[in-house]
């Protein structure tokens, strides 16, 4: 079993900055990629960034320029560090290890972005 934990999430004001971290521990032998989830209230799950073991990342197109995720792959942690934010960003920020094709979840970090 592999366990995920979030940390850092917070109240920002609009333009403000964050730094996410998550750590994976546990049965860890090969992590394929970690990322980074968001479920806004009343709305679905979404990817907001993801990077893989060799370092290649993707971002949702919302949050390009802005986020920047990143990851130390000897500690099994990833980091997600979020500029200039918005009262759109906000919501529950979750943490997901993919290893041998299974999704391993944190139980989420709130950012909420407001004046």
């Amino acid at each position: 079993q592999v366990q995920v934990v979030e940390s850092g999430g917070g109240l920002v004001q609009p333009g403000g900055s964050l730094r996410l971290s998550c750590a994976a521990s546990g049965n860890i032998f090969s992590i394929n990629f970690m990322g980074w989830y968001r479920q806004a209230p009343g709305k679905e799950r979404e990817m907001v960034a993801i990077i893989y073991s060799g370092g290649s990342s993707n971002y949702a197109d919302s949050v390009k320029g802005r986020f920047t995720i990143s990851r130390d792959n000897a500690e099994n942690t990833v980091y997600l560090q979020m500029n200039s934010l918005k009262v759109e960003d906000t919501a529950v920020y979750y943490c997901m290890v993919n290893q041998a094709a299974k999704g391993y979840w944190g139980k989420g970090t709130l950012v909420t972005v407001s004046s």
